[in-house]
């Protein structure tokens, strides 16, 4: 589920599932190559995605510094931060492990 305009309230903090959370813009080129990396995840996992030129506020609040930066929330908090381009392979394992503890 790949969620562009959401609530953050609902859709993030009082979320279930984990949900990988990523701060964007449109000018930033590395947040284009991420981009078929969160559509892929977006499909077996909650990924919502933050545009920090439009959400300042919501941006500054997580302290995202440079961008594209990864949030993975379980729970309502942060449990893990990517910055910058990051492997596939890395957020999968992490929103899976979180998705099912077991596995862990």
């Amino acid at each position: 589920m790949l969620l562009h305009e959401f609530k953050w309230k609902a859709e993030v903090l009082e979320s279930t599932e984990p949900v990988l959370v990523d701060f964007w813009a449109v000018w930033c080129p590395p947040c284009r190559m991420m981009n078929p990396v969160i559509e892929a995840l977006a499909r077996g996992f909650k990924v919502c995605k933050v545009n920090v030129d439009t959400n300042q506020e919501l941006a500054a609040r997580y302290r995202i510094g440079s961008i594209p930066t990864l949030l993975i929330f379980h729970q309502g908090k942060v449990v893990a931060r990517h910055e910058g381009v990051t492997p596939e392979a890395t957020l999968r394992t992490e929103l899976a492990a979180l998705q099912n503890p077991a596995a862990r």
